[in-house]
């Protein structure tokens, strides 16, 4: 089904919930509605593995694994939009959860049960209508063209790789990245560094490379010989999706490797034939969504909804709030 729409992204792949199921407590959940002749939807879920029915979360996805929306083979009709959300208000678990990506049809807020609270999201998306060319000239701001251009001439030198073999080096590069957020944080590095080894660790970019194969590219950039920026981008589809990325500051700011990475992957992405270029989801006017918006993205509303019997996301969330003020943590 997921091949036969082309606005599915490669999150709701059957082979991302095998990736969730393999680096995680996870098993599949997912559920399949049939409309006799009219139409088959699939809502992708993830549960806990062994745990009671009713204490367990029913997601798509879990935290940090993007956006997990249902899937209809043909034309969605308000009806059947109506009984996926009446079934899943009625599964037997305590939490039940659905993220939409910006281009959901409009059946499906309009039959969301009142006791789905929202969850708002922005998600940056580029247009890549018109090709490259078009790309570079109107949609780069002055300021991205510049650093491409520094970089090229700062002698940055890349390579792109779809076997999985520069996950390592991009994964050192991700754990430099997790210190100097946890320094602009005011976050302690072993707490960092233990809270993003059980959100990313190294098999969860393995897995991903190896289930997708040539659909998944590791970009690196090097300056004086060394590793400086490295990003991962998905491709399904007329979909390309940037990842994760992690850099060596001392080495990416002053060649702009970073910078260089993308446009080399917007342009790859081009000529493979994509139409879009996700950038995923930001804060609109912090200084990750204002990078963003250089490059092109616009901000999209981009909504969850979640239906909740115990309120545990709401206390996790206040003890969280409670560590943060504690340790002097500053979101940014």
């Amino acid at each position: 089904m997921v091949d036969e729409s082309d606005e599915a992204l490669i999150t709701q792949t059957p082979g991302w919930l095998d990736c969730i199921c393999a680096t995680g407590p996870y098993e599949d959940a997912s559920r399949l509605y049939e409309f006799g002749d009219t139409g088959r939807i699939v809502v992708p879920l993830t549960r806990r593995r062994g745990w009671p029915a009713r204490l367990i979360a029913q997601d798509a996805w879990p935290s940090e694994w993007g956006i997990g929306a249902p899937v209809a083979a043909e034309a969605l009709d308000p009806g059947q939009a109506r009984a996926v959300f009446g079934d899943l208000a009625r599964l037997p678990a305590n939490r039940v959860s659905v993220r939409f990506g910006p281009t959901v049809d409009p059946a499906w807020p309009s039959a969301v049960p009142s006791d789905f609270t929202v969850l708002p999201h922005t998600t940056y998306v580029l247009d890549l209508d018109g090709g490259f060319d078009d790309v570079w000239r109107r949609r780069f701001k002055g300021p991205v063209r510049t650093a491409v251009r520094k970089g090229e001439k700062a002698g940055v030198d890349v390579e792109v790789d779809r076997t999985g073999r520069l996950v390592p080096v991009f994964y050192t590069l991700y754990q430099h990245s997790i210190a100097r957020w946890a320094q602009q944080q005011h976050e302690p590095l072993a707490l960092a560094r233990w809270r993003r080894r059980r959100i990313d660790p190294l098999l969860k970019f393995q897995a991903v490379a190896e289930t997708f194969a040539e659909s998944c590219a590791v970009w690196l950039a090097s300056y004086r010989g060394q590793p400086a920026a490295a990003i991962m981008v998905l491709r399904h589809g007329p979909h390309a999706k940037y990842w994760r990325s992690g850099m060596v500051k001392e080495l990416a700011h002053p060649s702009r490797a970073t910078t260089l990475l993308h446009k080399l992957a917007i342009e790859d992405a081009c000529a493979a034939g994509c139409r879009f270029y996700h950038l995923g989801d930001s804060v609109p006017g912090s200084s990750v969504s204002d990078f963003k918006e250089r490059l092109g993205a616009r901000g999209y509303p981009s909504v969850g909804y979640r239906r909740e019997v115990l309120p545990l996301t709401s206390i996790d969330r206040l003890c969280r709030s409670t560590a943060k003020r504690l340790i002097g943590f500053k979101d940014e």
